[in-house]
Order: C-alpha cells, then sequence, then structure tokens
C-alpha cells in the first residue's frame, strides 16, 4: 500500500509538468469559472489568438453578406495570407472565414477597413470591448496579432483570452465559423477552398473549435474549447510547443474530474412556498462540479417587494466563491388591470367624464 502511494505521489507532480505551456487556463464555459491554471494572469504575446476578437467585433459590427472591394491597404500585408488580390470583390462573410481557417492577415487588415474605415479605429472598438468583458490585462494594437515595427505588440493572459473565447462562442455565427473543417468562397477574381489550421477538428472528436497562433515571440498559442457529454470547456495556452496535444489533456482531465450539475431548474424552482407560481427565472443554471464540490453549494436568494417585474436576484456560491447569477421575476396580472380599464371606460361613457 505504501509503495503504492509513493508511486502516486512521484506520478503526479510528472503529469502536472507534463503541460508544456508557459501559460495556460482551463476554464467551465457555463460559468466562467476558472478550474484550472499557471501563470493564468501573466501578461503575453497572443499573436494570431487576436483574431477571435476580429471576428466577433466584425460579426457584431456589419451585416456579414456585404461586399469589400479589396484596397491598397492589403499590400501592407505579410505573414499568412489568404492572397486576396488588389480590386478583387469578396463578402465580409467570406473574409471571416478565411481569418479564423487560414488565419489570414490580408483578410484581417480587409475587415478593419471595411467595418470601421481604418485600423486604428477598429482596434479602438477591440479595445471597448475587451474593457467591456472584463479583460483588464488586455491591449491590442492591431487585428491580426503579429508584432508592430515599433516593437508594440496585441497582449493578454489566458484568463482573458479564455473570457473573450466564452464570449464568442454565446455567438451562433462565430461557433459556425470556428467548427468548419474545408470552406470555399467564391470571388469576383477566383475560387478559394481554405482548411482549418485547427488539427484538433480532425484529430481530437470532442474538439468544436478555436484559433491557432505563432509569432517567433510569441512562438505557439492555442485558443479552443471541446464538449463531451454537454460538459464544455475553453482551454488557453500561450508559449507551448505541445499546444495541440496540451489541450486534449486538459480537456480530457475536465471531461474526466468534474460532471455537469443542474443548479437552478428554471421550471421546477420555488422561490414563495406559499404561492410557488408567483416568482421565476428564464435560465437554467449548470456548472461543472467535482465530487466534493457538489456538497459545498450554496444558493442564496434576494427578493424585494417592488411590484415591478424583475424583483431580485438568486446567487450560486461554491463556498464562498461566486459562481454565478441569475435575476428573478414575479409574474404580474395584466388582466386585473385590463378589468379595471374597461371598468374606467365604461363609467366615463356613462357619466361623459
Amino acid at each position: 500500500m505504501k509503495t503504492l502511494i509513493l508511486m502516486i505521489l512521484l506520478f503526479f507532480p510528472i503529469y502536472v509538468s507534463a503541460i508544456s505551456a508557459e501559460s495556460y487556463a482551463v476554464m467551465d464555459y457555463d460559468t466562467g469559472r476558472i478550474l484550472n491554471s499557471k501563470n493564468g494572469e501573466k501578461e503575453k504575446l497572443i499573436a494570431s489568438t487576436t483574431k477571435i476578437m476580429t471576428s466577433i467585433i466584425a460579426i457584431e459590427n456589419k451585416d456579414l453578406n456585404t461586399i469589400r472591394k479589396v484596397g491598397d491597404e492589403v499590400l501592407k500585408a505579410y505573414g499568412s495570407a489568404i492572397y486576396i488580390n488588389l480590386g478583387e470583390e469578396i463578402t465580409l462573410k467570406d473574409l471571416l472565414y478565411g481569418l479564423m481557417l487560414r488565419s489570414g492577415n490580408d483578410a484581417a487588415i480587409e475587415i478593419a477597413y471595411h467595418v470601421s474605415g481604418n485600423m486604428e479605429n477598429f482596434v479602438n472598438k477591440m479595445n471597448d470591448k475587451a474593457y467591456e468583458l472584463g479583460m483588464s490585462h488586455t491591449h491590442f494594437v492591431n487585428n491580426h496579432g503579429l508584432e508592430e515595427q515599433d516593437g508594440s505588440a496585441n497582449t493578454s493572459t489566458a484568463i482573458d483570452m479564455a473570457i473573450l473565447m466564452r464570449y464568442a462562442l454565446q455567438n451562433e455565427t462565430f461557433r459556425e465559423i470556428i467548427k468548419t473543417k474545408t470552406y470555399t468562397a467564391k470571388t469576383t477574381g477566383k475560387t478559394y477552398v481554405w482548411q482549418n489550421k485547427n488539427k484538433l477538428l480532425k484529430t481530437y472528436p470532442y474538439n468544436i473549435g478555436g484559433k491557432t497562433g505563432y509569432t517567433e515571440k510569441a512562438k505557439r498559442t492555442l485558443v479552443t474549447a471541446s464538449q463531451k457529454e454537454n460538459k464544455t470547456c475553453i482551454v488557453v495556452t500561450l508559449n507551448d510547443g505541445n499546444d495541440f496535444e496540451d489541450h486534449k489533456t486538459l480537456c480530457e482531465n475536465v471531461f474526466t474530474t468534474y460532471d455537469r450539475i443542474l443548479l437552478l431548474d428554471k421550471d421546477n424552482i420555488v422561490l414563495d412556498s406559499e404561492n410557488p407560481e408567483k416568482y421565476y427565472i428564464k435560465n437554467n443554471f449548470y456548472a461543472l462540479l467535482t465530487k466534493e464540490e457538489k456538497n459545498q453549494i450554496r444558493i442564496s436568494y434576494q427578493i424585494s417587494d417592488a411590484k415591478i417585474e424583475e424583483v431580485g436576484v438568486v446567487e450560486i456560491y461554491l463556498k464562498d466563491q461566486l459562481l454565478g447569477s441569475e435575476k428573478i421575476y414575479q409574474k404580474i396580472d395584466e388582466t386585473k388591470g385590463k378589468k379595471e380599464n374597461f371598468l374606467f371606460k365604461f363609467l366615463r361613457w356613462l357619466f361623459r367624464w
């Protein structure tokens, strides 16, 4: 028995150190809780994983069916490209597929000019969104991820990039793009066929998409999401020479260790025992929890007496850590108001008010 324990203790640090990333973070998609990390708040160069933000900014700010005529600005592009030509006409949707599947820097530049008129305005939108999402250790200087000639570059952390990925995954268009293995685009100039650089889409059956990145200074960067049995985890690795295998390892650890638990059931929640149908919530609340954590959940209700629809909040805690919350609503009896309005109208007609 002692020999077995010793073997486990000897093996465990080897398992942990097997992750070669300089920094990484693993997040529960449902709650945004960080399940595992190393140097998760260390600011690093993020290379082309930048394009996750580029993609979501474009999706949220421009009709994807609009057409871009490629301008002189494309001549500034270098590095990875989809090789679009000056004067070629291409939809924003196709540019986004070229951006996310092939990491086209020329596509990134054209997206910036199409959506915002120039790179500076587009980058301002990126930084504003980062601030809105609480990515407090993130700063963008361009929308493609390459280092600028003056030495400036996009910087973030593994945790911040997980926050961004979680937000982007809530957009169905973004999900559709990143899960695509092969895409065909037709422009006024030619037909393109693009293969996704994210190898996990072909080698790991639970992967639902992601974004690769590399520069000589940043080294290999990777952001992915994977789902198994309704458990969804987000993994970010920065400066990781074995990133694809590390993402598999970190995800499998989540799928083995955690269960997805329904903590709030919107169809079966009772907030007032005397009037069980008075209050309701609009969404179910799930969380990935270990067996030990299941017994450490605390749910707190706060309800006001205000005669309005939104009357409070229900908060879910793991020990003292807030996992999330849902707004509490009360059902407003509109029938009563309608009857009173009808009566009022009748009396006004009767007495000529």
